[in-house]
């Protein structure tokens, strides 16, 4: 279990509570449409950081290697979404993790390779990193690129009621929990 990085914010303000989300989670399920099953979703759990501790960005980065399911599928049909749930975090209790209660979050957007030698693939790189050190060796002959998640819609469920309304740029933009 994963220690959150602050104190579960209140359900009624829902940029911090997915801003906390996606800070305080370190992998999720990416779910894309599938080149390898002929166009099915398929989901594969994948590690991710948006930021090294007190950086938080909410942009998720992935280091995913091209023998992946994932990268091929993106390749093709780069649209794609990313599912973090509170239930790692220990935060839920005994609570199921279906429980509107126990925080989801889902962001969707366009997943793209990073060029490599920019200031976004260095943070990319320091991100990642600095949250999964095994990360660094792993084998070059894998051919690990580094990939970010451009976000187009979000569906956060933290309360009962359903989806909470938060756009992109107020996600992006929360600053409450800056210190993330």
């Amino acid at each position: 279990m994963k220690m959150p990085h602050t104190h579960r914010p209140d359900p009624g303000h829902a940029g911090s509570m997915a801003r906390w989300l996606v800070a305080s989670n370190s992998w999720g399920v990416v779910s894309t449409v599938s080149v390898h099953l002929n166009g099915i979703p398929f989901g594969n759990v994948v590690s991710y950081s948006d930021g090294p501790d007190g950086n938080s960005t909410g942009v998720p980065y992935f280091y995913m290697s091209t023998l992946d399911p994932t990268p091929k599928d993106l390749a093709i049909i780069p649209y794609a979404s990313l599912t973090v749930s509170e239930s790692p975090l220990g935060t839920c209790g005994d609570k199921d993790v279906e429980n509107p209660t126990c925080a989801k979050i889902t962001l969707s957007g366009q997943i793209s390779e990073l060029n490599a030698d920019t200031d976004e693939s260095e943070f990319a790189a320091f991100a990642l990193f600095s949250k999964h050190p095994e990360m660094k060796g792993w084998p070059k002959d894998h051919n690990f690129k580094f990939y970010a998640l451009k976000i187009q819609d979000i569906f956060l469920i933290d309360w009962y009621g359903g989806a909470k309304a938060l756009s992109v740029d107020e996600y992006l933009n929360t600053t409450e929990h800056s210190s993330l």
